[in-house]
């Protein structure tokens, strides 16, 4: 039996990992922001997408809650370092996961896990860790997805990024979630250096 396989085979049987980074807190979204999260993570599901998410509550969990009720696979990077710690200190939810890996390294560890972990991220509505989570993403140059008009931090990136003088990034823009992960697929697609024909 040959068991070889060279070294530069893609590896098509992996599913892509899109992380779903926002707002935990939503009170400053926008009014829509979390039924646009639940689309998107439908979305994501029907596409046969893995969702990432921190673990936690608002836009993150409304986006778990879609992929899961569409059938899909959702894995969560928890802050805290047990199941225990993720419940009674961090106050955090355990539903519409398949997974949740305890990390034990507090927000900003996580977050630096959660993004290196997925192929891309997609940012909707958000605070000072969605903007963390972006950055780290940016610095990295994956591709990331900017559900716009949803509020927040994902209101300012585009101005933010024009200020920054770093470049454009491999950032996609659109207020729809289900245009905004067709094209950052095919960003995706373009990074991994596959094709449609799969």
């Amino acid at each position: 039996m040959n068991n070889k396989v060279s070294k530069l085979s893609p590896r098509y049987h992996l599913k892509y990992k899109i992380c779903v980074s926002g707002a935990a807190e939503t009170g400053h979204c926008s009014a829509d922001a979390l039924e646009k999260a639940e689309q998107l993570g439908r979305e994501i599901a029907k596409a046969g997408i893995v969702l990432m998410t921190g673990a936690t509550t608002g836009i993150p969990y409304w986006s778990a809650k879609g992929a899961k009720e569409e059938g899909g696979i959702v894995i969560g990077l928890s802050p805290a370092a047990s199941e225990i710690a993720h419940i009674k200190t961090y106050r955090l939810p355990l539903d519409y996961h398949d997974l949740i890996i305890y990390t034990g390294f507090e927000y900003a560890g996580r977050n630096l896990l959660l993004t290196r972990s997925a192929d891309a991220i997609i940012t909707i509505c958000g605070r000072i860790g969605t903007l963390n989570e972006f950055t780290i993403a940016f610095e990295d140059q994956k591709p990331i997805g900017v559900l716009e008009g949803t509020g927040g931090i994902a209101d300012e990136i585009r101005g933010l990024v024009g200020r920054a003088n770093r470049g454009p990034g491999k950032i996609i823009f659109s207020n729809d979630p289900k245009d905004l992960l067709v094209k950052l697929v095919q960003l995706i697609d373009k990074e991994k250096g596959r094709n449609n024909s799969k």
